[in-house]
């Protein structure tokens, strides 16, 4: 992993263990990739209702405002994220018909899985103003993040 990826990953490994509570790790974790990895135009959380699993809520996040705060799960590629159990990057959004479109500047995105015990329990979500802009590096990375965040959730429910 890049460095400044296992950086990033080391910071939010480290405020997990002193995080009163989801949101704050959340908010910690948004703020740090938006701030630290420019091609990170829109970094977020959505983690599934409790009330409708099978709908996805949007939680702490960085970038331009959305009105997608709830998605469906049969819907975007936030919904195919959760529908196939596993990460989604999307090279070209505008040539996928699943996108919902959030901002006309969106050319690229990634959705990982958030599990707690083996169950999807939300998702970090990351759109670039770049095409092409998520390779391998940034899938592991993610995918450790989320992992971070879902063994967080296994003490901590939200």
């Amino acid at each position: 992993m890049p460095g400044e990826f296992s950086e990033i990953l080391a910071e939010i490994a480290g405020f997990r263990a002193v995080a009163p509570d989801l949101r704050e790790l959340q908010e910690f974790s948004v703020e740090i990739m938006a701030r630290r990895l420019p091609r990170y135009n829109w970094v977020g959380f959505y983690m599934l209702d409790r009330a409708d699993p099978q709908t996805l809520v949007l939680g702490p996040y960085r970038g331009a405002s959305t009105e997608h705060t709830r998605i469906p799960v049969s819907q975007g590629i936030c919904g195919a994220a959760v529908a196939q159990e596993a990460t989604v990057i999307v090279d070209d959004v505008m040539e996928d018909p699943r996108y919902l479109a959030c901002s006309l500047e969106t050319r690229s995105e990634i959705v990982v899985p958030i599990r707690v015990r083996g169950k999807i329990a939300g998702e970090i979500d990351v759109d670039s103003h770049t095409l092409k802009a998520f390779g391998q590096p940034d899938r592991v990375f993610l995918e450790a993040c989320a992992a971070l965040i879902g063994e967080y959730l296994a003490t901590h429910p939200y």
